[in-house]
């Protein structure tokens, strides 16, 4: 039988006729009269049959049409193939992947195979507590085995790469459940941002395979970061932006688009005959202000905009039921010569409605969250109703039930678990920053305890990188951070792991490491949570992608996970508060006037720049407004004076458990002081007007105008309360702005109430800041005639106190061409007067390259971007570190004897400061001291740009504010700031 139960119509030869003896011609012409019934009947029958419709099956054995039985089992085919599910069958076991000597289809003819010896592997299974000690064996593209492998697994492979991992931890690849890279490519250029289409909110027929550029400088460097598959979305510029496609980050040979596309579903390519499973499709949705913004609508209209695509995709999917229930039926007359409704447009929605695509929405607030779980979860959610629906009217279906897999950004999902678990199919996995919050006001309530919170409500957490908004080569320190602030080592782990392969539908093939598991696999230096953690090696389907890696011997405590600070308080202080807890000490903790603090358990006292670390082992700190007034033996009193002091003095104990007295970190580079919420204009100073290309009020000068930013400050913003209870207790800022010339910085304290409060403004005037970028709307010599104009002639004060070398010109560029035309310059002033002034680059992206010129002139340096992204074509020049390169751009400096600092370029990320100086100095092959690293972050920068203190550290040896850790020193993620101590303002502050 023929599939669909038709069998062609049967019929019988006629038996003979008795007078078969009668004459030839009565014989012929009863044989044509027989054969003319026959056919009557014949055709009568079989047109009665093709043309009324009947249920039942037998008389279909009549039809003999070829084109009538291939119609109709074309539709017996599509009817079956839209009601089947996507992603392999619960019971798959990736295992089987190597019978019957099996290989991966993406395995590369020629790949060696791969054993990896003695290694600490961490596998992903048994909720992340797994780890194995033992070997790892690729080949064909495949995961062969782990642990202790076989000989009969190595018996035939005559061709073999073995890796001594020494020890070493190796995981699977990385997995980013939410990136740009290819679409939004590097270095950016205006013909190549194809991240978003402006045409209309509802585009859910685009994708972003069509957009995808395989020569993005981001696939090497992401690579060389661990991270080896990622899930390419559509921007959020729409409610709906299209569909997203996985992909393998290795370069192919056929260096095409679809040869990185992992499990390509059927809308991309015909699967071959050995398909086991539907593949998944991908698709993105976003709501909430990006879009509104974009295409100047509310959230009201979001809302609708979902509704109405998804109610006509709902009518597609409708009539394509009642078409198959036909079909089932064999109800041929309904459905004879019609085609399965479908329209080219919808149909990916249509697959949304029958769960067959994994659906990631960008959507940070409770509104939002709340708005896509009624669209997407009508039944489940009406169930905690009150009241039933009313009986007399009939029931509108607006609502829709599909399945939301993930979540993204998700600002406020930590307060409304009960929300979430409401959703279609239960919660969605959370795609999170670790600490990037605070850009717009949906984002305001984003918190670092967001990823444990979550976990501790049993909803599973990936971090991501939204790159290039976070460079994805640093995933891992997305990771890193969530771990710092709670999250357990294996949730974190997993977080770019196995969490977000089994919310791209792909946990059967990577982000585990396995049997059967695609042979992605990374070697890091130390343990994977631990601060600069780098890949010693990366393979990607058994391929190697690191040619001759530059691999660090890192020490011992950095081959086991972090033993992070409690954070318990400050997490339930989130929920109660919902998501701002406060962020300045509390009063009764603040100590003035004679009150003295004891801090014992002390292991490192430092108050100086050339006064070498007190390693006391563990000594008792006795402050006393602010200053360290007396320092001793644990256990041993405190003579004041010649009496030992009494112990009703001390007012508090602050125990620091073998922690660490530190300077104060100096920050620059970030709008500290100026700007709360980027995006929300009410809540900054504002960008300086442009006096090289716009218009500059004449009540303020007019184009010689120079703008303050000391004008401008706004104190207890949370980006400066978090930077002060990160460490960072001076923050150097300049006017805002994306202009010519900025202004003049100041320096501030940035744990003031207000400007009014003694020494909260250190400095007034710092620095003159210009910009020489393309990013100025005028031409690069335009800027350079502009600014020699100024230097030489300009009668301001400010260019005069530039002149008189009272305050430096720092000059925000990156392009090493135009660091070489401002070095000429500088020469040019200095045989033209004489005399000479104070010059800092910053920004300086390209600056290792002319790194001994830039020391020869005298020239500071401050690098905000310390690890390195060629994010423009004037920057594209990077020097990337290990594991690709030996030196970094901050060691190549260093190596010249330039002075040079780390600037942060970003407002909330300032608070860490320490981890990025502490990056690269375990990264620095050891060339870059612990003290040498901190002074990146504190003195250099004052140096770097004439702030007031850097006078006081050349005559005092004293630095203005000490710092408490608690738990360790400055440099790992073990540690956490519980006080700051300033001699200036007579106080101390325990957090």
């Amino acid at each position: 039988m023929k599939p669909g139960g038709l069998l062609p119509l049967q019929v019988p030869s006629p038996p003979p006729y008795p007078g078969s003896q009668r004459s030839p011609h009565l014989k012929l012409v009863l044989r044509i009269l027989t054969l003319s019934f026959v056919a009557l009947v014949y055709f009568g029958f079989t047109h009665h049959y093709i043309d009324v419709g009947t249920t039942d099956r037998s008389r279909f054995q009549t039809v003999t049409r070829p084109d009538i039985l291939a119609h109709r089992q074309s539709l017996v085919d599509q009817c079956r193939n839209i009601h089947s599910p996507a992603g392999p069958s619960p019971d798959f076991d990736p295992a089987t992947r190597l019978d019957n000597d099996g290989r991966s289809e993406r395995f590369v003819e020629g790949t060696k195979p791969t054993l990896i010896r003695n290694a600490k592997i961490w596998t992903g299974h048994d909720d992340g507590k797994e780890v194995i000690r033992g070997d790892v064996l690729l080949d064909r593209g495949l995961v062969v085995d782990v642990g202790k492998i076989h000989d009969k697994h190595l018996q035939d492979l005559k061709r073999l790469d073995v890796i001594d991992a020494k020890g070493r931890w190796v995981t699977p690849g990385l997995v980013d459940l939410h990136s740009h890279i290819g679409v939004d490519s590097s270095p950016h250029l205006d013909g190549a941002a194809d991240t978003n289409s402006r045409k209309a909110p509802i585009l859910p027929w685009l994708r972003s395979i069509d957009g995808i550029n395989t020569h993005d400088r981001a696939f090497e460097l992401t690579v060389s970061g661990g991270v080896t598959t990622v899930q390419v979305l559509p921007g959020s510029a729409n409610n709906i932006g299209g569909q997203a496609f996985i992909i393998k980050l290795r370069p192919t040979s056929e260096k095409s688009t679809i040869s990185k596309v992992l499990e390509p579903p059927q809308t991309l390519v015909t699967p071959s005959s050995n398909v086991s499973h539907l593949r998944w499709r991908h698709m993105k949705h976003a709501c909430g202000e990006n879009i509104d913004r974009v295409h100047s609508q509310v959230r009201m209209d979001a809302a609708w905009n979902f509704r109405q695509a998804y109610h006509t995709a709902n009518d597609i999917k409708n009539a394509q039921d009642a078409f198959c229930d036909a079909v089932e039926a064999e109800e041929w007359d309904a459905v004879d010569g019609k085609t399965l409704p479908e329209d080219y447009q919808w149909e990916s929605l249509v697959d949304v409605l029958r769960g067959k695509v994994r659906l990631s929405i960008h959507c940070y607030e409770a509104v939002d969250l709340d708005m896509i779980i009624r669209v997407s979860t009508l039944s489940h959610y009406s169930s905690t109703l009150a009241y039933p629906p009313y009986p007399s009217r009939p029931q509108l279906s607006n609502e829709f039930k599909f399945h939301v897999h993930s979540f993204h950004h998700g600002g406020d999902t930590h307060l409304v678990p009960d929300l979430l678990k409401k959703t279609f199919g239960g919660a969605p996995t959370i795609a999170l920053f670790a600490s990037n919050a605070r850009k717009k006001r949906e984002a305001y309530r984003n918190s670092e305890f967001a990823p444990r919170i979550l976990a501790a409500n049993n909803i599973s957490v990936v971090m991501k990188s939204d790159h290039p908004v976070l460079n994805s080569r640093y995933l891992l320190y997305e990771a890193q951070q969530a771990h710092y602030y709670g999250l357990s080592t294996e949730l974190a782990l997993a977080s770019v792991t196995t969490t977000p392969a089994k919310a791209a539908g792909m946990s059967h093939r990577v982000g585990f490491l396995s049997k059967g598991y695609d042979a992605d696999v990374v070697i890091w230096d130390s343990h994977p949570l631990a601060i600069g953690a780098t890949p010693a090696q990366v393979i990607i389907d058994g391929i190697h992608q690191l040619s001759s890696p530059h691999v660090n011997t890192k020490p011992f405590l950095l081959q086991r996970p972090p033993k992070t600070p409690n954070f318990d308080k400050e997490a339930r202080e989130t929920i109660e508060y919902d998501g701002l807890p406060p962020l300045r000490p509390h009063a009764h903790r603040r100590y003035v006037d004679g009150e003295i603090v004891k801090v014992v358990n002390v292991s490192t006292i430092r108050t100086g720049e050339e006064e070498e670390v007190e390693d006391a082992g563990s000594k008792d700190v006795y402050i006393h407004n602010g200053k360290i007034f007396c320092t001793t033996d644990t256990g041993s009193p405190c003579l004041s004076g010649s009496s030992i002091l009494d112990v009703q003095d001390i007012k508090e104990v602050l125990d620091l458990r073998g922690g660490a007295l530190l300077p104060g970190l100096t920050s620059f580079g970030s709008p500290l002081g100026l700007e709360e919420i980027a995006q929300e204009p009410s809540t900054n100073d504002g960008s300086v007007p442009d006096a090289l290309t716009g218009s500059v009020p004449s009540i303020i000068g007019g184009t010689s105008a120079v703008v303050r930013a000391v004008d401008g400050l706004t104190f207890n913003g949370r980006n400066l309360l978090h930077a002060y209870r990160g460490g960072v207790t001076r923050a150097i800022t300049p006017p805002s702005g994306s202009g010519f010339i900025q202004g003049l910085s100041t320096e501030i304290f940035t744990g003031a109430e207000n400007s009014l409060e003694p020494r909260a403004i250190i400095q007034e005037e710092v620095a003159l800041h210009a910009t020489i970028s393309h990013s100025v709307d005028a031409s690069i010599s335009t800027q350079i005639t502009a600014l020699r104009q100024l230097l030489f002639e300009s009668n301001t004060t400010a260019w005069q106190r530039v002149r008189n070398r009272e305050i430096p010109l720092v000059i925000n560029v990156d392009s090493a061409d135009i660091m070489s035309t401002l070095i000429l310059l500088k020469e040019s002033y200095r045989r033209s007067t004489r005399s000479d002034f104070d010059l800092t680059f910053t920004g300086a992206a390209e600056s290792h390259l002319i790194a001994e010129d830039i020391a020869k002139a005298g020239i500071s340096v401050v690098v905000t971007k310390p690890r390195p992204f060629p994010g423009t074509w004037e920057g594209q020049r990077i020097l990337p570190g290990a594991p690709l390169t030996h030196h970094g751009t901050v060691m190549k400096l260093l190596d010249a004897g330039v002075n040079v600092g780390i600037g942060i370029v970003d407002g909330y990320d300032v608070r860490n400061t320490r981890f990025e100086a502490a990056w690269l100095a375990v990264n620095s092959f050891r060339e870059i001291g612990l003290w040498t690293s901190y002074k990146l972050v504190s003195i250099n920068v004052q140096r770097a740009l004439g702030a007031g203190s850097r006078r006081r550290y050349g005559v005092s040896n004293i630095t203005p504010e000490l710092v408490a850790y608690e738990g360790g020193g400055w440099s790992d993620f073990e540690s956490k700031v519980v006080g700051v101590f300033s001699s200036e303002g007579g106080f101390t502050e325990l957090f």
